[in-house]
């Protein structure tokens, strides 16, 4: 349900004047000093807990936020009793907490942007999820959906609450399915998951945000450690369902600091704040000109394919910071790991919100091998898949930006299903409802190179190159030595110049002489032009014609689309 904001008279905040023991180090800290600290011990950096009023403090524009009213509920609807009667449990619980449960909803400003928020208190009954929870969450979700506004919620939560039995076991579907409506309706959600969030608030609402934030040193799960070491009889590994292990993980977009969560969230709010127009006036933005064109001079394939190699040439980090305005990089594939093979997030250039997508060598030996040297493994496919999907749901237009010698070929990447990977985010951007862009800025590597390469545009740098095989395999396979491999690069003609004239490549990009590692600076300001052009272009083209021309496209490459369909005659049965 949904409910009307209204002002509610809100409890005064504890007295902190004292000494607190910081309940990680034991370091005892002087609660004025802690206050200015948000809560975070000096000496570990720890992050104490926080009632749901000190959240919303932290996040909110000051005084912007209107607490909605709820209509009384069910309090009890078990008549539970255990060494307390269930209602005395709750009456104690609201005189610590200040709170009338253990979820405050209301709508506030970020930045100036207005949104819903849902603030967990740990303090009322370990924040555990009964009736009201589930009402209150869902009723935020419904005011989101009523004022076509952001959500952001904030969990903080032991699981289900027990006294409610299976009524609060389905509040886990009640919350979900609010949060399903959202999706659906393209409205934007964040979820902050704090110490600690487990059970079913963890395995429902709280991991189903558009963005999944972990504060620093959180405990994130579905069964706490204690049980799981009492099921399973396991000794668990070190950091175990912290906040930093669901990163490496793959579970969640981003770890940060308390004092970093508030300028996080006006920015994930600004970068989804809907299409931006750009502004005529703003530096770097296209021009009238023609597009990027193939009248550069012809270039030695092997020469091409050793200056796309170049450890100096710039990298996908690289042209994000310089070719685009802002660039907020989101993590993991949401079930296995974070592949740093493959970078990805929301980005700003020149007036407009996108998505990017890239794979990342890195520069020095430390970078590369960190980054298996841009060799992504399935979890970096499905983390790419999974932006997609975000870019679709938020109607961004996607840039891709390609550099690798390949997919990872080793044995775990088979496990996990690198094939499988790699044709479903071929297969779901070639259906994608929202303008693709595609650049080659290096290496172009066989299968795991083209999933990321199937757009609407595909631009091609002038010493960048897409390959079925590297050209040393190929001599391999073909000539008995890889030592051929620039025998192989020439027949198999090697280079941006190839690409456009078959018509794979819709431009091509100049570089600086000598190559885009000679002048980084000015080969992001042709990339920039370039991406700004395109973007133009395909602004204005409604989702059909998109998908529809995109299709086309594919099916031209290599010949006549519609050759086989003319000649194919009807098969007349023998004796007939």
């Amino acid at each position: 349900m949904t409910s009307t904001a209204t002002p509610v008279p809100q409890p005064a905040p504890p007295d902190r004047a004292g000494w607190t023991s910081c309940p990680d180090c034991g370091w005892l800290l002087y609660g004025k000093r802690l206050d200015r600290n948000l809560q975070v011990c000096p000496e570990c950096d720890h992050h104490l807990r926080l009632g749901a009023r000190a959240r919303i403090d932290l996040i909110a524009d000051p005084g912007s936020f209107a607490e909605a009213g709820f209509p009384p509920g069910v309090a009890d609807p078990l008549t539970f009793t255990d060494l307390r009667g269930y209602p005395e449990r709750l009456q104690e619980a609201a005189l610590r907490s200040g709170e009338s449960e253990a979820v405050v909803v209301g709508v506030a400003r970020m930045g100036g942007i207005e949104v819903v928020l849902a603030v967990m208190d740990f303090a009322f009954l370990g924040g555990s999820m009964g009736v009201e929870v589930g009402r209150r969450v869902s009723g935020a979700a419904g005011l989101a959906l009523d004022r076509a506004l952001p959500l952001v919620t904030v969990c903080a939560s032991g699981g289900a609450r027990m006294q409610e039995g299976v009524f609060s076991l389905f509040q886990m579907a009640r919350a979900s399915e609010a949060f399903g409506r959202l999706r659906e309706a393209g409205l934007f959600s964040v979820c902050v998951l704090t110490d600690p969030t487990y059970g079913g608030v963890s395995a429902s609402f709280a991991t189903l945000g558009s963005i999944l934030i972990a504060e620093r040193g959180a405990h994130v799960g579905f069964a706490g450690p204690r049980v799981v070491q009492q099921t399973i009889r396991a000794e668990l590994p070190p950091g175990f369902q912290t906040a930093e292990f669901l990163l490496a993980h793959g579970l969640v977009d981003r770890v940060e600091s308390r004092a970093e969560l508030r300028p996080l969230l006006i920015r994930l709010l600004a970068l989804h704040g809907g299409d931006a127009t750009p502004d005529a006036g703003v530096p770097g933005t296209a021009d009238d000109g023609p597009p990027a064109v193939c009248d550069l001079p012809a270039e030695d394939p092997w020469q091409v394919v050793q200056r796309a190699r170049v450890v100096d040439r710039p990298t996908t980090l690289d042209y994000l910071h310089t070719a685009f305005d802002d660039f907020l990089e989101l993590h993991g594939d949401r079930a296995f790991a974070d592949d740093p093979a493959v970078v990805g997030g929301v980005a700003a250039i020149g007036g407009r919100r996108v998505v990017v997508i890239g794979q990342e060598k890195g520069h020095s030996v430390r970078e590369r091998v960190s980054r298996n040297f841009g060799m992504p493994h399935p979890e970096g496919y499905r983390k790419a898949l999974r932006l997609l999907e975000h870019a679709e749901a938020f109607g961004l237009p996607v840039v891709t930006l390609v550099d690798t010698p390949g997919a990872h070929p080793g044995p775990e990447a088979e496990e996990r299903g690198q094939s499988h990977a790699i044709a479903e985010i071929i297969l779901r951007s070639s259906r994608l409802r929202v303008p693709v862009v595609a650049v080659v800025t290096g290496e172009g590597g066989s299968g795991g190179a083209l999933a990321l390469c199937t757009a609407d545009r595909l631009l091609v740098l002038q010493n960048a190159y897409l390959s079925v095989i590297s050209p040393e395999g190929c001599a391999a396979i073909l000539w008995r030595t890889a030592t051929e491999a620039p025998t192989a690069a020439r027949a198999m003609r090697l280079g941006a110049a190839h690409l456009y004239e078959a018509g794979i490549a819709t431009g091509v990009v100049p570089e600086p002489p000598g190559g885009a590692h000679t002048d980084p600076v000015a080969a992001a300001d042709a990339l920039r032009a370039e991406l700004l052009r395109e973007l133009d272009d395909l602004a204005g083209v409604d989702v059909g014609t998109l998908v529809a021309e995109r299709s086309r496209r594919l099916a031209g490459i290599g010949g006549d689309a519609g050759h086989v369909l003319r000649t194919l005659q009807p098969v007349v049965p023998a004796g007939s």
